[in-house]
């Protein structure tokens, strides 16, 4: 359906609006916000036309374990899923980096918004850098992959479990539960947070996890109207370079319990894709590099998957920590 057709598509309007469901993080919710301004832009709505409507997770209701304990991805989109197969909510927006490779039966994702900075945040009141941190110091991160990149290469620090939104890990920090943490700069743009004591980390000192800074918008299937809408507003170079990075995560059977590492980027017609790999202690890393047809993207991310995953050999994900 192009955007010509969907004007022969009954639009929302304020007495039926198009319902759009998030979590509730002032992050979550500015992702929403955006997304409801594209579409109101696109086809001249006014505001009133969408309904943005909060759904609490479980990922957000349980805070103090890591997610590999109570059950991955799935657990900051499973509530919403589930409303939107019931009907309660029209479209759902996600920061990509939580999203499991597969959607549920009758539900689509197709859209994605322009990517923002995928670059990780070193965040520290103290210190400019990883390297400036003393011996054995403290870093909070409730990432499996940035804790795994963090011991790699600082093998003397100490790491400490680091759940909740963008401003309760900011607080833990201020209240000294750990010296450093790590937040994605994509998050503090989007807040417009250039108060927080931050120095970007470039990509080849630690590669983001996969989809970091991109948002996505979920629909049902069947919902031609939803269907035509987002394609007014989809990026189709974000696009592009997510459908690599998720085919290298979905080959490697990527989820909260495996550190993994991913970044496409274009360059005109060709796509480059590196990938890295981390046993859960850090102890060990294998990283890899393709380059290739843009069309070719998700076959190259496959078999980078592959060659990563001859490297390291059976069992190198095992979790033998905390």
């Amino acid at each position: 359906m192009s955007k010509g057709d969907i004007m022969t598509v009954t639009l929302p309007t304020p007495a039926q609006p198009l319902k759009i469901g998030t979590r509730g993080s002032p992050l979550a919710l500015a992702q929403a916000n955006e997304t409801r301004d594209r579409l109101a832009h696109a086809f001249d709505l006014p505001h009133e036309a969408f309904s943005i409507v909060v759904i609490k997770t479980t990922g957000d209701r349980i805070i103090d374990r890591p997610l590999k304990e109570i059950g991955g991805k799935g657990l900051f989109t499973r509530e919403i899923e589930d409303q939107m197969l019931a009907g309660d909510i029209d479209i759902a927006v996600h920061s990509m980096k939580d999203m499991p490779v597969l959607q549920p039966e009758g539900l689509m994702l197709d859209c994605y918004l322009p990517r923002e900075d995928v670059r990780d945040a070193f965040i520290s009141p103290e210190f400019a850098s990883i390297h400036d941190l003393p011996e054995g110091a403290t870093v909070g991160s409730s990432s499996l992959r940035r804790r795994a990149q963090l011991l790699n290469r600082r093998p003397d620090l100490q790491v400490v479990e680091f759940r909740g939104n963008l401003q309760t890990r900011l607080k833990k920090l201020g209240d000294g539960v750990a010296r450093a943490t790590f937040l994605a700069m994509a998050g503090l743009n989007r807040l417009r947070m250039d108060e927080v004591p931050k120095t970007a980390i470039a990509t080849d000192d630690m590669l983001p996890a996969v989809a970091q800074g991109a948002i996505g918008i979920e629909r049902r299937e069947n919902d031609t109207r939803a269907a035509g809408m987002l394609e007014a507003i989809h990026d189709t170079r974000t696009g592009q370079r997510l459908a690599a990075e998720r085919a290298f995560l979905a080959a490697l059977d990527g989820s909260c319990e495996t550190p993994i590492a991913g970044l496409a980027e274009l360059d005109g017609d060709t796509l480059r894709l590196r990938g890295e790999v981390l046993r859960p202690d850090g102890s060990a890393a294998h990283a890899g590099r393709t380059d290739g047809p843009i069309a070719q993207g998700a076959e190259m991310g496959r078999t980078l998957a592959t060659e990563l995953l001859d490297k390291a050999g059976a069992g190198f994900f095992d979790w033998h920590g905390n």
